[in-house]
């Protein structure tokens, strides 16, 4: 995988989609905090097929894509490539589960672990915001306002998504 990281189209791809799923796993998580009653394991569920599905999803539209436009099914290096783009759909899951899974252990209740994911994963935008901000040669204070910028319009993007039931 190391020979996508170094393709500088693969790798904002691959960011692209780390940033979406982000995004996407705030609104997931917020969804289910504001849910009654939500137990541990339903989170667990609702997480995995969220992240699964929309990487599933993900590789269905690559693949369907590449097709049209190259008329044949992607295999080798365009697979790979596919998958390494698509893989932060997957991750996305990973802090939220590690989360309630310290809620099931009784360090916290599973919505502190939900809403502690979603703070999470605003600051994440806000690390990337700041991170752009910083290779844009901007300065400190450019980067901190990006930084806010990107993690305020993630934060009303997942909370449309979540309000919307998504």
């Amino acid at each position: 995988m190391r020979e996508h990281a170094e393709d500088p189209k693969a790798a904002a791809a691959q960011l692209k989609e780390r940033l979406y799923a982000t995004i996407t796993m705030i609104s997931v998580v917020i969804g289910l905090a504001g849910s009654e009653h939500v137990e541990a394991l339903g989170a667990v569920a609702t997480i995995v097929t969220a992240s699964v599905g929309l990487w599933l999803a993900a590789l269905v539209a690559d693949q369907q894509a590449h097709r049209v436009t190259s008329g044949a099914f992607a295999t080798g290096r365009e697979l790979r490539t596919m998958l390494f783009v698509s893989s932060p759909l997957l991750l996305s899951a990973v802090g939220p589960l590690i989360l309630i899974g310290t809620a099931a252990l009784g360090a916290m209740t599973v919505d502190t672990a939900l809403l502690t994911a979603a703070g999470v994963n605003v600051a994440t935008l806000f690390a990337w915001g700041c991170y752009g901000g910083i290779r844009m040669g901007g300065g400190t204070l450019l980067a901190l306002v990006a930084g806010a910028i990107d993690a305020g319009i993630g934060t009303a993007v997942a909370l449309v998504k979540a309000g919307a039931g998504h």
